[in-house]
Order: structure tokens, then C-alpha cells, then sequence
């Protein structure tokens, strides 16, 4: 048969399909997400995320150390603090377990890139991501304890901040907050277009983080919505944002690809803790192959036009990066 087209031809062995692949992988876009909780020593497993961890103040860079040795060089803070109240004000404390971790880190590993997750719901006793005005987040007021969070965090030394928050006008402030203390250089990942998603279950176990009452659908978005996500990405540019971020990252994958074609930013994707643990669970059941869906899955993440990802299995996918299965 005369044929003048043969696709197959790039893909005749393991050299020629590396050569010609149109998505490129590398352990330096990985992110890997740190639990701190302020009140333990040593570390404990995390039962809603299979093979995670807390660490306690005193042997995080336990973790960070896990980190190095797979060549991931980036992580993602929260906390969990000692003590919650109405405003949450162990965020902003300078002693507070955020930003305790950090100086902890940075003194034994000052190369090693520490982002921040800013928000409230970690740190209130009510479990929303700002100030209650009655039952409604107040968000004008959250705003300013935003900022201060932020400052705190880039004063003990962190890198990046990142805001998960949703409150209208949160990057305008966080920029603000920071150039006006000197700290112009911090850049800023927001959580742009972060979605009122049921991937979020295993997370909320392991932060405390759930809602004493209702849900957060007044402040995250709508899943039926797309071009929201647009608009959401346009103000965050507009307010000084450095990196954008689309959250879940499989269940937007669409959103993902309009947001990276829209902007010449970077676009980070979180792969969630439901994502993980689905992964996880129907893996230890024999459903799949773990690990071939934990590449597969990544790599669908990056071809949909993610710069970076955060994701529970950062330091598995770049020993797989490493060995030449994916990147």
C-alpha cells in the first residue's frame, strides 16, 4: 500500500516517541503540600491521605529532606494551629506554626523554594476563609487579615504567597501589603479560578478545615461555570497576580486549557486530595495500575497547559520523570 502518511513512523521505539513529544515534564515544575501542626512532635500519618503526613514544628525539614532526595525542590505550607478563634488570629501571629515552619526550613535548607497558603479557614474556629458578618463572609473586612497574613508569612522568610481564599480584590490587597513593607519582589500564586468542588473531602480532614455550618459557595465557584474562571483569571492580572492557578486540576481540565491560551502568565493546577485518594484507593483495591494512572493523570494535567503542579504525589512522579516514563 502507497502511503505518504505514516503517524506510526514517530512512534517506532522509545527514542523517537521522547524525541517527538509535545508535552515536556520536569521534577522543577512539582509541588509538594506540607501539613505543619503546631501542637505534635515528630510526624503522624494522615488517615484520609494514604501515605501523607503531619509534621510537627520539630521535624519538618524531615520533609523537606523526603523532598530533596526525589529532586523536588518547591513546597506548599498549611497550618494547623494550637489555637482558633472568631478572626483567626494565630495567621498573622509572628510566632504562628506557618511561620515557625518557615524559619525552620529556611535555616537548614535556605535554597529549598517555600510558598505559602494564605487563607482563613485553617485558622478560624468556625472553619470559613475569612470574617463572619452574621453568617455571610465579610469580604471587605477579611481583606485586610489577608494582607497581614501574607506580610507575615514573607517577613519570616517565605518565597511565594499564595491565596486560596476567593474574596473579591484579595491579590490587590496582598500586593499592596507587601511593596508597601519592601517585600516587591514576593510574588504572588492565586488560587484564581478555585471551584466549590467535592474533590476537597480529604483535605479538610487533614487541615480542620470544614465549615462549622453551610458551605463555601458564596466565595468558590460555581462548577457549572467557565467563562467565570476567565474573568476571575483577567482581575487577578489586573491586581498584580504573578501566577495563576485553576483548582481542581482533572475535573477543569477544560477550564485549565482556556485559561492558558487567555494569558501569558504561568498557570499552576492543584491535583486535589480527592483526586489523590481516589488514585490511591482504587489502586490498593487492584482496579488500576497505580502508578501508570498517576503519570497518565499528571501528564493530562501538563498537556492541558499547567507551567506547574501541586500534588501529593510530587516526589513518585519525579522519580518517574527522572526514570524517562513520563516528562
Amino acid at each position: 500500500m502507497e502511503l505518504i502518511n505514516r503517524p506510526r513512523r514517530l512512534r517506532g521505539n522509545d527514542s523517537i516517541r521522547r524525541l517527538c513529544r509535545e508535552t515536556r515534564m520536569s521534577p522543577d515544575s512539582l509541588i509538594y503540600p506540607i501539613f505543619v501542626d503546631e501542637e505534635l512532635k515528630g510526624r503522624r500519618p494522615i488517615p484520609s491521605l494514604e501515605g501523607q503526613y503531619h509534621y510537627g514544628l520539630d521535624c519538618v525539614t524531615d520533609a523537606v529532606a523526603e523532598c530533596l532526595e526525589h529532586g523536588v525542590g518547591r513546597c506548599i505550607l498549611f497550618g494547623l494551629p494550637a489555637h482558633k478563634d472568631a478572626c483567626g488570629s494565630s495567621a498573622w501571629d509572628e510566632h504562628g506554626v506557618v511561620q515557625e515552619a518557615i524559619r525552620a526550613i529556611k535555616a537548614k535548607y535556605p535554597d529549598f523554594y517555600v510558598i505559602t497558603d494564605v487563607c482563613m479557614c485553617e485558622y478560624t474556629d468556625h472553619g470559613h476563609c475569612g470574617i463572619l458578618h452574621g453568617h455571610e463572609v465579610d469580604n471587605d473586612q477579611t481583606l485586610e487579615v489577608l494582607a497581614k497574613t501574607a506580610l507575615s508569612h514573607a517577613q519570616a522568610g517565605a518565597d511565594m504567597v499564595a491565596p486560596s481564599d476567593m474574596m473579591d480584590g484579595r491579590v490587590a490587597a496582598i500586593r499592596a501589603a507587601l511593596d508597601g513593607a519592601g517585600y516587591q519582589n514576593v510574588p504572588i500564586l492565586s488560587y484564581s479560578a478555585k471551584y466549590a468542588s467535592a474533590f476537597y473531602g480529604p483535605f479538610r480532614a487533614a487541615a480542620g478545615s470544614a465549615p462549622s455550618f453551610g458551605d463555601r459557595k458564596g466565595y468558590q465557584m460555581d462548577p457549572h461555570n467557565r467563562r467565570e474562571a476567565l474573568k476571575e483569571c483577567a482581575l487577578d492580572v489586573e491586581e498584580g497576580a504573578d501566577i495563576l492557578m485553576v483548582k481542581p486540576a482533572m475535573p477543569y481540565l477544560d477550564v485549565l486549557r482556556e485559561c492558558a491560551d487567555a494569558f501569558e502568565l504561568p498557570m499552576c493546577a492543584y491535583q486535589v486530595s480527592g483526586e489523590y485518594a481516589m488514585i490511591k484507593a482504587a489502586g490498593a483495591a487492584g482496579l488500576i495500575d497505580e502508578h501508570r494512572v498517576m503519570c497518565e493523570s499528571a501528564v493530562s494535567i501538563y498537556r492541558a497547559g499547567a507551567n506547574m503542579l501541586i500534588t501529593y504525589f510530587a516526589k513518585e512522579l519525579a522519580d518517574a520523570m527522572k526514570e524517562g516514563e513520563i516528562g
